[in-house]
């Protein structure tokens, strides 16, 4: 009964602990959304919090305009869109260093991302607040999930980064980006 009641104990263990082990299967998903998550870059309507260490006055809060311009105290217009936040960090620095700061040290955070879309068969389709980490079927799912029409399997992303817009085939576990246009197709039967 003894060897019985380890047995017992050792099969109850090995059950408990099975759900914190992952396959790498389970772990081919969260590699691919990595291989297709494009590095974030600054766009039209995206509010930064810029931080000039030091300097009160020249830090605050700062929407990118439709031309992908911030406006900054002392040195005017800058150009951020299509940049990461490290480069714009450094345009940042490039413009203040030689005429206003000696040293400068910036740091700029996205505080609010622009909008992604989703169009086609969801049962909500339209505009929706970017999270990060979102991927195309946490968008659905706030589309209100697909309708009886969906191809659910044969979904597009329009990047918001490709200055041509193409249509690219996505998977459920692709990437969104703020910007980014989903579309459901409709099947045919």
């Amino acid at each position: 009964t003894r060897l019985l009641a380890a047995s017992f104990l050792s099969l109850a263990m090995l059950l408990l602990a099975a759900p914190l082990v992952r396959p790498a299967s389970a772990a081919a998903p969260a590699a691919k959304a990595t291989l297709e998550h494009p590095e974030y870059t600054l766009g039209s309507g995206d509010v930064v919090k810029m931080t000039v260490f030091g300097q009160d006055d020249l830090s605050g809060e700062f929407t990118v305009d439709g031309q992908g311009m911030v406006s900054l105290p002392l040195i005017g217009n800058v150009k951020v869109g299509g940049l990461t936040v490290r480069q714009a960090e450094k345009k940042v620095v490039g413009e203040l260093k030689p005429d206003y700061l000696k040293n400068p040290r910036v740091s700029i955070e996205v505080l609010n991302y622009r909008p992604f879309y989703i169009i086609g068969e969801v049962k909500k389709p339209g505009s929706y607040p970017y999270v990060s980490g979102m991927t195309v079927i946490n968008a659905v799912a706030l589309g209100g999930g697909f309708t009886y029409r969906a191809r659910e399997n044969d979904l597009l992303i329009i990047r918001a980064t490709d200055p041509q817009r193409r249509k690219q085939r996505a998977s459920q576990d692709t990437v969104v980006l703020p910007g980014d246009v989903i579309e459901v197709p409709e099947r045919y039967f």
